[in-house]
C-alpha cells in the first residue's frame, strides 16, 4: 500500500570557522533550510539554499513559500518546479529531495564511479578576500595541499596588492603548472575595468569572473570581444528563468564562459538547461556550489559528475562551517571525492 507523502521544513544556521569575505561583504553566518520527504517509511532530503543580496528568492516571503511547498508536496516534482521559478533555491530543494525519497541510500542520489569512489571531480581551491597576509596564507596552503587550481576572490582589497598576490604565484609557478582563476564578483568600475583586465592578463589568468556588475549587456559584451582574458558569466544569469531568455542573454554578450550554482539558476533542470544553449553556442561552462552545507554540495557533485565535464569545478566548500554535516565528501591533491567508508553524521531530521 503506498502511503501519503508527507513534507516538513527545518531551518539550519551555518557557522562559518573564520568570517569570510567577499565584495558584497563578509559573512560570519549561512542560513539555509531541509526539505524532508516521508513515504512507506523512506525519507529524502533537499537543501535550499539562499545566499542573502544575491538570490532572487531572498525575499520575505521565502519561509511562507516553503510551507506551500510542503503543503502541496502532492503536485510532484515536476509542476513544483514549474510553480517556483522565482524560488531557484527551493526548485533545487524539491528537485534534491524527490531524488533521495526514489534512491536506495536517501545520500546517493545519482549512483556513478564517483559515488562508488573509483573516480574523482577536479575542483579548484578557493581563496577568499581577505588582507593580504592572509590571502597569502591561502594560497600557500592551496599549493602545499596539491591543487593544480585556484580560484582568487578580487575586488575587496588594493588592486597593486592583488596582482602583487598573483605575481607572487607565477614567481614558483607558470601557467601550465597552476591555473589560475580570479573572481571580480562584479566589483570593477565599468570604466576602468579593461584597463583592469590587461594589467590581469601580464599573469596568464585562465579566466575572470563578472568583472563588472550585471545588467550592464553591452558594456560586457564588448568586454568579452576586447578582454585579454577570457570572460566567465556568474551573477549575470540569476533571475534569468526562461530558455528564450537565456538564449539572448548569451547570444547577446558571447562570454568564452559561464559558471552554474544549481541553487541560484534553478536547480539541476534550470542548470541543463544553460549546458546545453552554452554547448550550441561553443560556450565553455563549469559547476560550482554557494556555500551549502554537506547536504547540498554532495547532491551538486554527484549531479556534476554525471555532466561528464573534465573542468576542475568549484565543489570545494564543504569545510568552510564549525556545524556543517560530516559526510563521505573529502578532499585530496585538487580533487573531490566520495569515499564511502567515511559514513554520514546522524542528522536528528533523518
Amino acid at each position: 500500500m503506498i502511503t501519503k507523502m508527507k513534507a516538513s521544513y527545518h531551518k539550519y544556521v551555518l557557522d562559518f570557522k573564520r568570517p569570510s569575505g567577499t565584495s558584497r561583504g563578509v559573512l560570519t553566518q549561512k542560513e539555509t533550510w531541509f526539505i524532508v520527504l516521508e513515504q512507506n517509511g523512506k525519507k529524502g532530503i533537499g537543501e535550499c539554499g539562499i545566499l542573502r543580496g544575491l538570490s532572487i528568492d531572498d525575499r520575505p516571503d521565502y519561509e511562507e513559500q516553503l510551507q506551500w511547498v510542503c503543503q502541496n508536496i502532492h503536485l510532484g516534482v515536476t509542476e513544483l518546479w514549474e510553480q517556483l521559478i522565482q524560488f531557484p533555491s527551493i526548485q533545487f530543494g524539491v528537485e534534491m529531495a524527490f531524488q533521495s525519497l526514489q534512491s536506495a541510500d536517501p545520500f546517493v542520489l545519482f549512483p556513478s564511479d564517483f559515488t562508488s569512489g573509483s573516480k574523482s571531480i577536479p575542483i579548484n581551491g578557493l581563496v577568499w578576500m581577505g588582507e593580504e597576509a592572509y590571502m597569502k596564507q591561502q594560497i600557500e596552503e592551496k599549493l602545499a595541499q596539491g591543487f593544480d587550481c585556484i580560484k582568487l576572490k578580487i575586488g575587496a582589497i588594493d588592486f597593486q596588492k592583488e596582482l602583487d598576490l598573483l605575481h607572487f604565484i607565477r614567481q614558483n609557478f607558470d601557467a601550465q603548472t597552476i591555473e589560475i582563476r580570479v573572481d571580480a564578483n562584479g566589483a570593477f568600475p565599468k570604466e576602468q575595468a579593461l584597463e583592469k583586465l590587461q594589467q590581469l592578463s601580464n599573469y596568464e589568468l585562465h579566466s575572470i569572473e563578472q568583472p563588472i556588475a550585471k545588467n550592464a549587456i553591452a558594456e560586457m559584451a564588448a568586454l568579452c570581444i576586447e578582454s585579454p582574458i577570457p570572460i566567465a558569466l556568474d551573477e549575470e544569469l540569476i533571475g534569468v528563468t526562461s530558455i528564450i531568455d537565456k538564449e539572448h542573454l548569451l547570444q547577446k554578450i558571447k562570454p568564452q564562459y559561464i559558471i552554474l550554482k544549481p541553487s541560484l539558476v534553478g536547480g539541476f533542470k534550470g542548470t541543463k538547461e544553460w549546458i546545453d544553449i552554452a554547448q550550441q553556442l561553443n560556450i565553455g561552462w563549469w559547476i560550482t556550489s554557494a556555500l551549502e552545507s554537506n547536504i547540498g554540495l554532495n547532491a551538486i557533485a554527484q549531479w556534476t559528475f554525471m555532466q561528464n565535464s573534465p573542468m576542475p569545478q568549484g565543489l570545494g566548500t564543504g569545510a568552510l562551517y564549525t556545524n556543517n554535516i560530516d559526510c563521505p565528501l573529502t578532499v585530496s591533491k585538487g580533487q573531490l571525492w566520495y569515499r564511502a567508508a567515511n559514513a554520514w553524521e546522524a542528522f536528528p531530521i533523518l
